[in-house]
């Protein structure tokens, strides 16, 4: 099989190949489904106990109680000071930008507002933090500290008061990055389990692990069906689907540097998606040799290979509009404008989670340390869904309060509508305040 196909829009055939490159079924499967079911109505009923139970057997971690499987926050300080110099600069070095760039996401979208209108009732919105929130971070097939970044310190911008983090360790293994991540970010509480169980504790509160208001994170198909299941008794962000990144290229930027962009998706699942859009046919051929040069060099070759096999492809368009044309078709949840003048084709693309502009931004900064959010939304819902932000920690409260002089225009507006819509009570309410004085 080719390391990954080759497409052309011009094709007869392109729309129907388009659609099957596409495809991804969100639907989890039937067992998985029920499997979540009850492990989710197990830890409703019996809370610690089937927490412990299901960290035995699926993290291989026992113990005799939850507060065991507590890291301390003398624990995340002392893998703080553990790990590399050069690993807690970068930690925090990212922290910074993290922190920086939610700041002034808070200013522009986080603040309460108000005004009066010209019967000087006040009008406006009042926006607060969440109380509890709970933090997923993976911890199965690799560690992830830069997502105890991405969740916490929203949270922490956003003004949540306390913030839980559960992260499983197969065979009780703990990343001390992880830990010193969650050091760096402030995380109030972290616990070692995972899976559907941790979502389970977190929605509904157990004995020793508290009730959250909403679960932010990614993980594996069991934690997507527990948050979809448990969504209602809490928040949740969003339900992620395998990672994806497309390029628009123009030929300017070298291809090794292209080659690696669709690797650095495609190195963590099989099922992830790296795409290329070009008019340029020979820029696509250079691609594909870059990729067929580097690909033996990586450690995760397997994976890189089942994914570009599978769901990646090299698409030639007719020109740069039709890629931008379809890069909104698809609604990636990466999106590099990899192009001598990227803000020439910027203000066509509306569907993204992200968008990285220009030859020197590679979609790994985002990850890591540019500043804005890497949880993004994936498999198209790019289209109505955004990067997880300082908003996702926060409520808002319509805020409402009439004049006597507002009461007489919106009270005969109520009641014309009230009536309308039968519904007496209502409008009788807005009638008695019609020229009337309060008290009197």
């Amino acid at each position: 099989m080719k390391l990954i196909r080759q497409l052309s829009t011009a094709a007869a055939d392109f729309d129907a190949e388009f659609e099957r490159l596409r495809h991804w079924s969100a639907e989890t499967d039937a067992a998985i489904e029920g499997r979540v079911a009850e492990i989710l109505a197990d830890v409703q009923s019996r809370g610690d106990a089937a927490v412990l139970d299901y960290t035995a057997r699926f993290d291989r971690v026992s113990a005799d109680s939850v507060a065991a499987l507590e890291i301390t926050q003398d624990e995340l300080q002392a893998a703080l000071a553990s790990i590399t110099p050069a690993q807690r600069d970068a930690l925090q070095a990212a922290a910074r930008r993290v922190r920086a760039y939610h700041e002034r996401q808070l200013d522009a979208c986080g603040r309460s507002w108000s005004y009066r209108d010209e019967d000087g009732s006040l009008l406006g919105q009042k926006v607060t933090p969440l109380d509890r929130v709970g933090i997923y971070v993976p911890g199965g097939k690799a560690a992830y500290p830069s997502s105890v970044l991405m969740s916490a310190i929203p949270a922490h911008v956003a003004g949540v008061q306390e913030i839980i983090m559960v992260v499983p360790t197969p065979d009780g293994l703990r990343n001390p990055l992880v830990l010193a991540a969650a050091a760096v970010a402030g995380v109030h509480r972290a616990f070692t389990i995972g899976g559907a169980q941790a979502v389970a504790a977190l929605a509904y509160g157990t004995a020793t692990v508290p009730r959250v208001d909403k679960i932010t994170g990614p993980g594996n198909a069991y934690v997507a069906s527990a948050k979809k299941h448990v969504f209602g008794q809490v928040g949740i962000d969003m339900i992620a689907g395998p990672s994806e990144i497309l390029v628009i290229a123009d030929g300017t930027t070298p291809p090794d540097w292209v080659a690696m962009d669709l690797f650095s998706q495609a190195e963590h699942d099989e099922l992830a998606q790296s795409i290329l859009l070009s008019p340029d046919a020979a820029y696509l051929d250079a691609v594909r040799a870059s990729m067929e040069k580097l690909l033996p060099s990586l450690p995760r070759e397997a994976v890189i290979r089942a994914s570009l096999e599978g769901r990646g492809a090299l698409i030639q368009t007719r020109s740069m509009e039709e890629a931008c044309e379809i890069s909104n078709r698809i609604a990636p949840e990466h999106l590099e404008i990899s192009a001598d003048q990227p803000q020439r084709w910027e203000p066509l693309l509306r569907h993204a989670g992200a968008i990285f502009m220009g030859a020197y931004t590679s979609e790994s900064l985002g990850d890591y340390c540019a500043g804005p959010n890497h949880v993004l939304p994936t498999a198209s819902t790019a289209r109505f869904s955004s990067p997880l932000g300082v908003y996702d920690f926060q409520k808002r409260s319509s805020l409402i309060e009439v004049s006597a002089d507002g009461a007489q225009a919106l009270g005969r507006i109520a009641s014309e509508l009230a009536h309308g819509e039968g519904l007496q009570a209502h409008a009788r309410a807005a009638e008695l305040r019609l020229h009337a004085v309060p008290g009197g």
